[in-house]
């Protein structure tokens, strides 16, 4: 089972999600998706939005959220959260369940948490859903999804670029004919004294 909530300090707003134990955690490491962020709890970001500048409100939502479903740290005060990008998650055998390290430390950033704020936490809760998500398979139409839009703009890269390359080659031709007509032979024959009237000079005088 996951639970997903939404924060409304954004807008649109955003999803936060996270799983109802350790063991289901396991499964949102395993099939995460690129932009989301963990921080025990998951925020799935939207293309183009980057998890290094987070607006400071959502950054809080989440960090209530993590502390609301820690049992250790819902206990305590002046915790401290730590995020990171999924893709930054490392996993391996000998590490027990739901524990995770980093590929990259440099790429873990931490909040401070005074206090549990019941009325972020109330406020989250109150958009609290159930569900039981095939994770496989989301993640498979996520990859899928991406990999058709990124054809779709290599393709368009292509067109575009052959455009510029006609474009360029039209050009580059215009410049080399512009004087083509200039020495045509009916242009040549009309600017020559040799089909005149012995009499062109008179009639110039």
């Amino acid at each position: 089972m996951v639970y997903y909530f939404t924060s409304n300090v954004v807008n649109p707003p955003a999803t936060i999600y996270v799983g109802k134990d350790k063991y289901e955690n396991e499964e949102l490491i395993k099939h995460g998706w690129d932009q989301d962020v963990c921080a025990h709890v998951y925020l799935r970001l939207r293309e183009g939005e980057s998890w290094e500048n987070i607006p400071e409100e959502l950054l809080q939502d989440c960090a209530q959220l993590t502390k609301a479903n820690s049992i250790e740290g819902n206990k305590k005060d002046n915790i401290t959260v730590i995020y990171t990008p999924w893709s930054n998650l490392r996993k391996d055998g000998s590490m027990a369940t739901g524990q995770v390290s980093f590929h990259n430390p440099k790429q873990v950033k931490r909040i401070h948490v005074p206090t549990r704020q019941n009325p972020i936490v109330n406020r989250l809760n109150k958009t609290k859903v159930e569900k039981f998500p095939d994770l496989r398979e989301e993640k498979e139409e996520y990859l899928r999804q991406k990999r058709r839009a990124e054809r779709k703009a290599r393709e368009e890269r292509k067109l575009q670029e052959k455009r510029e390359r006609e474009e360029r080659e039209r050009l580059k031709w215009q410049k080399e004919h512009a004087y083509d007509d200039l020495f045509s032979e009916e242009n040549i024959a009309k600017s020559s004294n040799q089909d005149r009237d012995p009499n062109f000079l008179d009639d110039f005088m």
